[in-house]
């Protein structure tokens, strides 16, 4: 079941979704185990809008390299090599529009980087995902998923949102992609006390990483 602290009521205020019960749970998401109707979960899409990253309108590269000359420090370094120039010291002219060429090189290369990570997470989420709705199993496009739906998965499959185990059956799960961790992690659906890290949430379940078994 995706989670959403927003969707809290007062009994559990303060409580995460680990802590809570499978029964609290169901109820601050305004669920119920047979799933939503679909006319609950149309409107909760259209609340919500739809579970996937977001993305922005893409620049060009050499605008996107452009920005980078606008910072305070680069403004400075053409300031002093204006000034070297007007004094004809020609090395050190060459020699601070190169530091700030390569300072805005350097930026443009690691914002690339960053941009080719996010895209790599985005593939990593798979394009559909079964879930119970009015009582049926059905298959829907991940990015159809909303708050309060019930999501069934299968060893193999890879986990289409953040979502919050309410039963299983020797469930393990890879999370190195998380964690760094190589070795599979056993879930459960009981609730969990105490404020804990990521990888200690034995209940909850992450988007990207993969039923074993």
């Amino acid at each position: 079941m995706p989670n959403s602290n927003r969707l809290h009521s007062a009994p559990c205020a303060g409580k995460k979704p680990y802590q809570l019960t499978v029964e609290e749970v169901l109820k601050n998401q305004q669920s119920q185990p047979s799933g939503l109707t679909h006319n609950e979960a149309s409107a909760r899409l259209a609340r919500d809008g739809l579970n996937a990253l977001p993305e922005k309108a893409g620049k060009p590269a050499w605008l996107r390299f452009l920005a980078h000359f606008h910072d305070v420090l680069i403004y400075v370094l053409i300031a002093a090599a204006a000034l070297t120039a007007v004094m004809e010291h020609w090395v050190d002219t060459a020699v601070i529009l190169g530091v700030a060429v390569i300072n805005a090189l350097i930026g443009h290369i690691q914002e690339n980087n960053a941009e080719k990570s996010l895209k790599s997470i985005r593939n990593m989420l798979s394009a559909s995902a079964v879930v119970v709705r009015n009582g049926q199993h059905e298959t829907v496009a991940t990015t159809d998923l909303v708050v309060g739906d019930i999501v069934v998965l299968r060893a193999g499959d890879r986990i289409p949102a953040d979502l919050r185990v309410m039963e299983a059956h020797n469930l393990r799960v890879e999370e190195a992609i998380l964690t760094g961790e190589s070795t599979v992690v056993d879930k459960t659906a009981e609730a969990l006390s105490g404020e804990l890290p990521l990888g200690d949430r034995k209940n909850l379940l992450f988007s990207g990483t993969t039923i074993s078994a």
